[in-house]
């Protein structure tokens, strides 16, 4: 099958089960570089037309190593008796957005393992401080699955947005990349619960895992569709060395890139990030992320003493650079792709007339 007609926004929308598994085996196992050409052409038409030819950079910040789940391909897995465990102070966190703040980032992520020390009500908190020292800021968490009264605990302490990847939208496929007190169905019951608080909400999951397929990527799209996040990441499958999936193979990145062409086109106003994962595969891999759709991206402002020790997959992209200098070589490769960079908070569409830029 060659040169198959490009979908556009309602034909994703539209589509049954069966079209669905037909358009992504095609694209991914079937398709022309023309064919694939075309589909970033359009995913990048549809980018640009409505929300303009710029990517929001948001300041990430890995503040704490410790994790309580066993997923089997990460690094921060509990049972990785190599990983180095580490917890970032609330002041050191703070002194972080700080600086980030003065260089003009005015949305943070903060990312951790499920660590139960913060768990316990230090994070809203945190949350609530850094939220009364930098009120005009949004701060996403990605911190893993929580229950009900405390994302609503977190949210009225400030937070803005909330990530949680889903891995993959099928369970049986979910059971066999992680352990027994994990379920999609939890992480489902969680994202519908933030979205109904009024998180700005994050899926997402990682392309080529172990026992993934054109039937898993179905389910994950028909999943994405409705559920309809504001924001998706999508990013190779990179496994930990000191993981039970030590020896799985990488996940492909031009199938990366096929996925996120497909979600922009199908939910024109998400928010997609050229992932860290993807840009650990060869630095160039961001650009074509661009290229593909995407309009995100998140550069480390972890204190450099504490990179390294964040290593959820083997060779995480990490610089020995200090963050300031990253951030201006970052921009500068968004300026030549004639693409501006936006340092403001970068609220999804539906969420502008909430808060302003």
């Amino acid at each position: 099958m060659k040169n198959k007609d490009v979908p556009n926004e309602a034909l994703l929308l539209g589509a049954d089960r069966s079209e669905m598994k037909d358009l992504i085996d095609f694209y991914l196992n079937m398709s022309t570089n023309e064919d694939k050409e075309d589909l970033y052409s359009m995913a990048r038409r549809v980018r640009d037309s409505n929300d303009g030819p710029r990517v929001f950079l948001r300041g990430l910040i890995e503040f704490s190593s410790f994790c309580r789940n066993d997923c089997f391909y990460c690094g921060l897995s509990v049972r990785n008796r190599k990983a180095v465990r580490y917890r970032m102070t609330e002041q050191e966190i703070v002194q972080v957005i700080r600086n980030g703040y003065a260089m003009g980032f005015r949305s943070f992520v903060l990312q951790s393992g499920e660590d139960p020390y913060y768990l316990a009500g230090r994070l809203s908190e945190l949350v609530f401080s850094i939220k009364s020292l930098f009120s005009d800021i949004a701060l996403t968490l990605s911190v893993g699955v929580l229950n009900s009264e405390q994302y609503l605990q977190l949210y009225q302490a400030g937070a803005d947005r909330f990530l949680l990847r889903h891995e993959t939208a099928d369970e049986e496929h979910f059971s066999k990349l992680h352990d027994a007190n994990q379920h999609f169905s939890i992480r489902r019951k969680s994202l519908e619960t933030m979205k109904r608080i009024g998180y700005q909400v994050g899926a997402g999951l990682m392309v080529g895992s172990p026992y993934q397929s054109v039937d898993t990527l179905t389910e994950d799209f028909l999943f994405l569709r409705e559920l309809s996040p504001h924001m998706i990441g999508l990013g190779p499958f990179r496994p930990h060395i000191n993981t039970r999936f030590a020896k799985f193979p990488y996940g492909s990145v031009d199938h990366t890139l096929v996925l996120t062409a497909l979600c922009r086109i199908m939910l024109p106003n998400v928010m997609l990030p050229a992932t860290t994962a993807l840009a650990s595969c060869d630095i160039q891999h961001r650009a074509d992320a661009f290229r593909a759709g995407a309009n995100v991206v998140m550069p480390c402002l972890t204190p450099q003493k504490y990179r390294d020790a964040y290593a959820i997959y083997d060779g995480k992209l990490s610089s020995s650079t200090e963050a300031a200098e990253n951030v201006r070589f970052l921009i500068n490769q968004i300026h030549d792709l004639g693409l501006s960079a936006e340092m403001s908070r970068g609220d999804h569409f539906d969420f502008r007339e909430r808060k302003s830029d």
